[in-house]
């Protein structure tokens, strides 16, 4: 290598022999220096030029670069000013259901119950998305699509499919549900429908409110059943008051209180092909309730008004949620002996209790486990036992008439009484176990007016969600 003390010595030789050269040479004229010393101020302009340049670049480029983020809630891809926004989530129940009697006809059986990818977002910083198809039980469905402009906290508009807003149990998230099914008041109530809603925040966010102009859809049923088309021009109406009274308060064992109340109208005529009349299940999903089919079969005929009164209650480790649904439907059948109308009221409720054995705090959505389960560290989870009653009523008078009677008391019961215990191992904030026995008992329902045989069943569940 060679010497750095070399090099310099051998530079200084170098110039120096150059300088008789230069002092040969005619000495520059001041003319000359000034032309010089321009030509070098233009260079060092058009140096800061391309600097100032490459930093408005560099700028642009770091202001419009998107923000991916990776979280326990998802996955996302945000802009720079957060006015756009796209997440990917998703949700996965894998159920099993196990009957522990021979009375009944359903099969032991494994099911993914919910396998559903979830988008949604936010464009221009107030219209959000989303959409929700679902793969579980075999089929395929449209859950969730649709937008919502959030013009104020008080005024938001949705359009599209969504939740009707109408059943407690039934607006709380599936990853959020205590037990694997949810309760006989949510049979009463509607599901998913496709329409238009208003609805915000009042008195500083203490009362929330919601009105949907809406297809119309069976208890407990989704728009899917009548293939997310309507099949007539009749409209439902619905809406929903909940309030939280004392959120601001300094009680700590007051805030976590709201109470509400919500309901539909509609007046709506069913036919043959579609009698726009429900089904009732049990919690282990047998059918216990059914309107007369076949060739004269019972049909929606005129108003359908379902009311809602509702409320929760979530204090430390504790959770109580309760609510009442009753359904008044008018209904008709054509038999041997004429045209029978009549208006019958089915009513449901439940009261459902919940207690976090590992000191997490009870919330209606969302939790978060004190501690996630891994071995290595000896930790476990959070562990919650749960524990509730429901029951669902007929009225009396849709089983008067005999073989001209609006259902067949030898087929269908008049009341189906449940109740359910339960734990749930949440391993951690995404990941949970649930684990119930439900016991379902009725009135009628069997051959002869006696009643049909009680149901037991073991239900548990594996969900995912993020």
């Amino acid at each position: 290598m060679t010497d750095p003390a070399f090099r310099w010595r051998t530079a200084v030789l170098a110039a120096a022999s150059v300088l008789p050269l230069s002092a040969a040479r005619a000495e520059p004229t001041i003319a000359d220096l000034l032309q010089r010393i321009e030509e070098q101020e233009q260079k060092i302009l058009v140096l800061e030029r391309k600097l100032e340049i490459q930093e408005e670049a560099d700028k642009a480029a770091a202001g419009s670069a998107a923000v991916v983020k990776a979280s326990d809630r998802g996955f996302s891809l945000q802009s720079a000013d957060g006015q756009n926004q796209v997440k990917l989530r998703g949700v996965l129940h894998f159920d099993g259901r196990f009957m522990l009697d021979d009375e009944t006809d359903l099969t032991d059986q494994w099911q993914a119950t919910r396998v559903r990818p979830i988008l949604e977002g936010t464009v221009g910083g107030i219209y959000d998305f989303r959409f929700t198809p679902d793969f579980g039980q075999g089929r395929t469905v449209i859950q969730d699509a649709y937008v919502t402009g959030r013009f104020r906290p008080e005024f938001q508009v949705t359009a599209g499919k969504f939740k009707s807003p109408v059943g407690l149990e039934r607006m709380q998230s599936a990853n959020d549900i205590r037990f694997v099914s949810r309760a006989f008041p949510t049979s009463l109530v509607p599901n998913r429908d496709l329409g238009l809603q208003v609805g915000g925040k009042l008195v500083d966010d203490r009362l929330d409110y919601a009105v949907a102009y809406l297809n119309g859809t069976n208890d407990g049923a989704s728009s899917e059943t009548f293939g997310d088309v309507d099949i007539n021009d009749d409209k439902e109406w619905a809406g929903r008051l909940f309030a939280h009274p004392f959120a601001e308060s300094e009680s700590f064992v007051l805030r976590g209180l709201g109470v509400g109340i919500a309901g539909t109208y509609t007046d709506q005529d069913g036919t043959e092909a579609q009698p726009l009349l429900p089904t009732y299940r049990t919690p282990g999903q047998s059918t216990f309730f059914r309107y007369r089919t076949g060739t004269t079969p019972t049909l929606a005929d005129g108003e359908r008004i379902r009311i809602a009164p509702q409320f929760y209650y979530y204090v430390g480790s504790f959770g109580l949620l309760g609510e009442y649904t009753e359904v008044s439907q008018d209904v008709a059948r054509t038999t041997a002996s004429g045209l029978r109308r009549d208006s019958l009221d089915t009513s449901a409720w439940q009261l459902a209790a919940s207690w976090f054995l590992t000191g997490e705090e009870a919330a209606f959505r969302g939790f978060k486990p004190g501690s996630v389960f891994a071995l290595e560290n000896g930790t476990w989870g959070a562990f919650e036992l749960v524990g509730r009653y429901h029951e669902l009523s007929v009225d009396d008078a849709a089983f008067v008439g005999g073989v001209d009677s609006f259902a067949d008391p030898a087929v269908s019961a008049r009341k189906a009484t449940a109740w359910a215990l339960g734990v749930n191992w949440y391993l951690n904030e995404n990941l949970k176990w649930v684990l119930n026995y439900e016991r379902t008992s009725f009135e009628g329902g069997a051959a002869g007016g006696a009643d049909r045989e009680d149901e037991e069943a073991f239900l548990t569940r594996v969900a995912v969600g993020f």
